[in-house]
């Protein structure tokens, strides 16, 4: 008996579609899997209004990769990331999926696994004024007041 393909298997991919695998975490990271990819943009990054460091060195480093963009952001925000790849000769797909959201804009990847662990490039964040020592609620109020007596 033969392992391969049988006629039922031909008639499943028939009406279903060809087994895919891992489809959730394809459609998430724009067609390609997680461990290919070197760097990723969100699409609330993409909108700002610079150009992200990290993404411009992974281009010029990675020249192999390709550069997969989220068709559903306007194309005025993705320009800047096009033209880069561009400069650095790396190939980009523009991907539509209108039955599936995703809240990533941009990756750079390989067709092969990478494995790089972290692949998401952290925003810049203002300091959590509850971490410091003299946050406003602290200066004001009852807790303020015996602080200022004590200090």
């Amino acid at each position: 008996m033969a392992n391969g393909p049988n006629l039922e298997d031909y008639l499943n991919q028939g009406v279903y579609g060809k087994k895919e695998i891992n489809p959730e975490e394809k459609r998430k990271f724009l067609g390609t899997f997680r461990e290919r990819i070197v760097v990723a943009l969100t699409v609330s990054q993409l909108y700002k209004p610079t150009v992200y460091d990290e993404v411009e060195q992974a281009m010029k480093s990675n020249r192999g990769a390709k550069l997969l963009l989220n068709g559903s952001v306007d194309y005025q925000f993705l320009s800047k990331y096009v033209k880069i790849a561009n400069d650095y000769q790396i190939s980009f797909t523009i991907v539509e999926n209108k039955e599936h959201d995703t809240e990533i804009g941009l990756v750079l990847a390989y067709d092969y696994a990478v494995d790089k662990e972290n692949i998401f490039v952290a925003d810049e964040q203002e300091p959590d004024p509850k971490e410091e020592g003299d946050s406003k609620e602290e200066s004001s109020g009852v807790k303020g007041f015996f602080k200022s007596l004590f200090s």
